[in-house]
């Protein structure tokens, strides 16, 4: 049972790593431009599907080809803010719960009509290899994705951090009118946030999709996991997103897959139950420490 504990928390973190990028997306979102994106897993789908379209066209590795998938990302996300949420800026907040509803419903409709119902995915070599490490096994295709996930995440920590460009989101994030007054051009910013935030999405779909297998509506499954894991970690902060991922994907493995191992449960609970695990934990967080488990309360102005 320990053993087999272990190998689930392996398997948990390197899910949680990709699990983090997925939670990324929507928390840089929230807590720039304040904006609850329930478009975020149609993004994720429409990465998938531009990965699928981009390596099978090409016969590029699914992974090489998000080279050529993320800048279309971004132009996506930065042109849905321009036509879509920059006119709801000041709005109130369910036009803009109703506004990204909306466009997760085109997303998933226009990728129905392209691609239709049937689950697709691609087959990489990697997809079945495993690094061992004594009685331990580190899936080849999830570890990678997991480096790439840290990469991306990093160069996003770097760019908020070290460039002008970084500190006019800290600044528009903190407060926008004082950010606006400094010359900062917030439209433009969130507009670019927005982008940045559909890239994440985009670069999640198209790690996950030699996973699993994409469809239309995998996207209402990932905008669950979002929530979950910018809950958990703590709304609008990046650093939460990461440690949120990182529990959900160890819970979900975990549960599955020794709680059937306890005596007493009778085999119950087990991979069926999978995603039970993180709305158990949502739920507790959102009554015990609302600001999540990383958050801090932070007033704005």
């Amino acid at each position: 049972m320990l053993q087999q504990g272990l190998q689930a928390l392996i398997d948990g973190l390197l899910t949680g790593g990709i699990y983090a990028m997925v939670g990324a997306g929507l928390s840089l979102v929230f807590g720039v431009m304040r904006v609850v994106n329930f478009a975020h897993g149609a993004l994720v789908a429409l990465g998938m599907y531009g990965v699928l379209e981009v390596s099978t066209r090409t016969k590029m590795d699914p992974y090489v080809s998000l080279v050529v998938v993320l800048p279309v990302a971004f132009v996506v996300g930065f042109v849905l803010h321009r036509f879509v949420l920059r006119r709801l800026l000041d709005a109130p907040e369910q036009s803009t719960l109703l506004a990204t509803l909306g466009v997760g419903l085109v997303v998933s409709n226009g990728l129905l009509l392209r691609f239709g119902a049937q689950p697709k995915t691609v087959f990489t070599e990697s997809a079945t290899a495993a690094y061992r490490l004594g009685d331990y096994s580190f899936s080849k295709l999830r570890l990678i994705a997991v480096l790439v996930t840290a990469v991306i995440l990093a160069v996003l920590s770097l760019v908020l951090k070290k460039t002008a460009l970084g500190r006019a989101i800290r600044a528009t994030a903190q407060n926008r009118m004082g950010a606006e007054l400094q010359g900062v051009d917030t439209p433009r910013i969130h507009a670019v946030v927005f982008g940045v935030g559909t890239v994440l999405a985009a670069a999640a779909g198209g790690l996950l999709l030699p996973l699993l297998y994409a469809t239309p509506t995998v996207g209402e499954t990932f905008t669950y996991k979002a929530f979950v894991v910018t809950v958990l970690g703590g709304m609008g902060s990046l650093p939460g997103a990461i440690g949120g991922g990182l529990l959900l994907g160890v819970l979900e493995s975990v549960g599955s897959s020794v709680l059937p191992l306890v005596p007493f449960l009778h085999n119950r609970f087990g991979s069926n139950y999978r995603d039970a695990y993180g709305l158990v934990a949502f739920l507790l967080v959102l009554l015990l420490r609302p600001d999540g488990l990383f958050g801090k309360n932070i007033k704005r102005t």
